[in-house]
């Protein structure tokens, strides 16, 4: 199964956000799909996933397909195997919040990639527009994308000014430490607020990281061996999520 290089990007802050940020009046919403794995271990991490189906991944008759299948999960509210639809639908869920006079927050990740996609602008016109205060856009910003690097393919960078263009409150942050992110997250903010979160592609892995051709790779035996090995060193296995 592909897409391992993206799972491992965002990984440190799904598990964050699932475990220590997150409520139950809250709301998540993976806008890069292909990031379905590393939303199904943040899950499990909280058990909200059993060991069982977690097992089931990209099976026959799995629930937990490559991209999230909407439905099944309070977790998982919408299908977004296609980019660019993910936050379009936060930005809705957000306004429905508001008209339904409820509480919590709509969390949306993005991946830098997917923001060549204009729905993506379109949808952040309407909740800057909106004021939607309870929306927080997240983008995995790790450079890469599935034909290239992102800056070769159409670059966006730097992205901090495209997104403070739309009058967003916005802030770049190392996206694999959770005390960057807390920070952000705690900023007073009178509208939708967007965090760049600077990333690595394989983290943690060797030869994953940084490689474009981990967007789509699977692992032979030997790989999956070496990449046990490495996640298992001190640095990693001992850090809280996210650090």
């Amino acid at each position: 199964m592909g897409h391992i290089g993206g799972n491992l990007s965002a990984l440190d802050v799904l598990l964050h956000l699932h475990a220590n940020v997150m409520g139950t009046e809250d709301l998540f919403v993976l806008s890069k799909g292909h990031g379905a794995g590393a939303l199904y271990i943040a899950l499990w991490s909280v058990g909200r996933i059993n060991d069982a189906e977690l097992q089931s991944f990209h099976k026959d008759g799995t629930h937990l397909g490559g991209h999230p299948v909407a439905g099944w999960h309070d977790g998982i509210t919408f299908a977004t195997g296609s980019l660019g639809h993910g936050l379009g639908l936060a930005a809705g869920a957000a306004m429905a919040r508001r008209l339904d006079g409820k509480g919590g927050r709509i969390f949306c990740l993005l991946s830098d990639g997917e923001c060549e996609e204009g729905s993506i602008w379109e949808a952040l016109i309407f909740a800057h527009h909106q004021r939607l205060s309870n929306l927080v856009v997240l983008v995995d910003a790790n450079g890469l994308q599935g034909f290239g690097s992102t800056g070769a393919v159409a670059s966006l960078e730097p992205l901090l000014p495209r997104f403070a263009g739309f009058g967003l409150n916005v802030v770049e942050i190392d996206g694999h430490c959770s005390k960057a992110l807390d920070a952000a997250l705690a900023r007073p903010c009178d509208g939708p607020s967007v965090i760049v979160l600077r990333t690595i592609k394989g983290r943690g892995v060797s030869f994953m990281e940084g490689r474009m051709e981990w967007h789509y790779l699977p692992l032979n035996e030997r790989q999956y061996r070496q990449a046990l090995e490495e996640l298992a060193e001190p640095e990693l296995a001992d850090a809280e999520p996210g650090a």
